[in-house]
């Protein structure tokens, strides 16, 4: 075992002196030590009822015959960090996650590792640091909230960016705003629409590192609670058996993995996060870029319609059928073959699956969308390519043609928007924000809620910047290479004309190519004064198609 480096022989005497003041007895050196990574903290509502998730896992362990040691990561409420510099920490709090996984079990020679993630960084990061020790490792996803009830209609974290949009247009009073504030967000668990963090649940689930329905599980379900037992109980097994991590995620694994996200309809920053666990996974010999996701997305359809792209809620997939409901209705465009954590193939678990709603959950010949939920747009403006979510953009702006409205900041965009200063017909183009120019690539769901809930609705937006899972419409995202390393972004005047047609995957500056060429010449990047860790990350930090990974 790999924990006989700390308790096995008489040069571990120092060691076992130590785990002694631990509270180890003599029989617990035998045992198998299971690393317990958690991210509870007090301030992020996905993560706050986290202690109870590790309790029962360590249970699970107990009860199986290992000795669980937990241990603590960082978490960042997006929704907190929202429109502030705040955000700029977000994305870059990924990289602090995996190397906390990584640092931790490697200095203490875990034999398992039990991943308790929840919200949009954290379930990348922590699987970021396990693909690093690729030992025997299963996840268990804090789980979702339940949705707010406003006015007798499902509401969430989204609702109310929305609603300040609403104000901000008069069709809402300060009243009304105050009383959706106070329900939308009823409590603990991740925001209940299909944001990058149930996103990130459904498809840890759907690579086979969670054990069945965990994805959708609620935080506040008492099954949440069981599924967490079992888990404790798993990662003995997986010790037991030495299935590593590597052995789960595989090349077909990660395939899966993008035909689930298309047929959910998920957050575009999968697009970062799924290439950048790839990365770190050794010997891995699938090329997970940006062309295979848009591969995958010609290939399966978009069968869920939930928040932001439509009404339901993580709970009413979860109702449905959940990620298995889901599997098995794309089971022939998958690999079934693969091991899972529970020690079964994809087909074995899928074998009973029955009883799909599908109301919620359509079929493959009753799809919402033909195509996938995310569409790659290339052209003079991205050449390295763009990500949008297309399952939530209306069909009768899936080709868009408008004049250029430009910012250089979030900051600004927000302000011409709330004051009035923007068109029907306008793009607007928020640039700057990418991972070396915000520095942090800070995501946009103030903009385009903001346009959404004052019904401007003939408005696109660029930028090389994100967007949060819960943005809908024509927004478009992770534009490579970004404006501070000389991308055309950085180019775009006030008054350009600019052409989105997403479903031939295209965006265009329409510009002459002496034009280009002199305004390139001229180019002036506005200055930005860092210190800290934002200093560091800036120099380290590569471009959005690569996954904005370390380098």
């Amino acid at each position: 075992m790999k924990s006989d480096n700390i308790k096995k022989g008489v040069k571990r005497a120092p060691h076992r002196s130590l785990l002694r003041a631990c509270g180890l007895k003599d029989d617990d050196f035998k045992k198998s030590f299971i690393g317990i990574a958690n991210s509870f903290t007090d301030i992020v509502p996905g993560h706050i009822h986290l202690k109870k998730i590790a309790d029962a896992v360590k249970d699970g362990v107990r009860e199986k015959g290992g000795y669980p040691f937990e241990f603590n990561t960082m978490a960042i409420c997006d929704g907190i960090a929202m429109n502030h510099d705040g955000m700029k920490y977000s994305l870059p709090s990924r990289e602090i996650i995996a190397a906390t996984v990584e640092s931790v079990s490697k200095g203490h020679s875990f034999d398992g590792l039990v991943l308790i993630p929840s919200c949009d960084k954290v379930t990348p990061g922590m699987l970021m640091g396990a693909a690093r020790l690729n030992i025997p490792t299963i996840v268990v996803t804090g789980g979702a909230m339940v949705p707010g009830i406003y006015k007798g209609r499902k509401v969430d974290l989204i609702s109310i960016y929305e609603a300040v949009g609403n104000y901000s247009s008069g069709s809402m009073t300060e009243e009304e705003l105050y009383e959706l504030e106070r329900c939308a967000c009823p409590g603990e668990g991740s925001c209940s629409g299909l944001f990058t963090a149930n996103t990130m649940a459904c498809l840890t689930e759907a690579m086979g590192m969670s054990l069945p329905y965990c994805g959708t599980t609620l935080a506040t379900d008492k099954r949440k609670i069981e599924i967490a037992v079992e888990t404790g109980k798993t990662v003995i097994e997986l010790v037991e058996k030495q299935i590593l991590l590597s052995d789960i995620l595989t090349n077909n694994a990660f395939n899966n993995c993008l035909a689930v996200d298309m047929a959910l309809g998920g957050s575009t920053n999968t697009a970062l996060h799924i290439p950048a666990i790839a990365n770190e996974i050794k010997n891995n010999t699938l090329k997970i870029n940006l062309n295979l996701f848009d591969k995958i997305s010609r290939e399966i359809p978009h069968i869920t319609s939930i928040s932001p792209a439509g009404d339901d809620t993580i709970l009413d997939l979860h109702n449905a059928g959940g990620i298995p409901g889901v599997l098995k209705t794309i089971e022939s465009k998958l690999h079934t073959n693969l091991i899972t954590v529970n020690g079964k193939t994809i087909e074995e678990n899928l074998k009973d699956i029955g009883n799909i709603d599908r109301k919620v959950i359509r079929s493959m010949d009753n799809p919402v969308h033909s195509e996938g939920g995310i569409a790659i747009l290339k052209g003079n403006i991205s050449p390295n390519g763009s990500v949008v979510k297309q399952a939530a953009v209306d069909e009768d702006m899936l080709y868009h043609k408008g004049k250029a409205k430009v910012f250089n900041s979030e900051e600004d965009g927000i302000e011409s928007i709330l004051g009035g200063k923007i068109e029907e017909g306008d793009i607007l183009v928020i640039r700057y924000e990418g991972p070396k120019g915000g520095p942090g690539m800070r995501e946009m769901l103030n903009p385009t809620a903001a346009l959404a809930g004052m019904s401007i609705k003939r408005v696109a937006l660029i930028t090389d910047g994100r967007f949060s899972g819960g943005t809908r419409g024509p927004c478009i995202g992770h534009i490579s290479p970004e404006a501070i390393e000389n991308g055309l972004i950085s180019i775009i005047e006030n008054g350009d004309v600019i052409e989105i047609d997403i479903k031939n995957r295209k965006l265009e500056l329409k510009l002459g190519d002496e034009e280009i060429k002199n305004r390139l010449s001229r180019i002036n990047h506005p200055k930005k004064e860092l210190d800290g860790w934002l200093n560091l990350y800036q120099k380290l930090v590569s471009s959005a198609d690569k996954g904005a990974i370390l380098r």
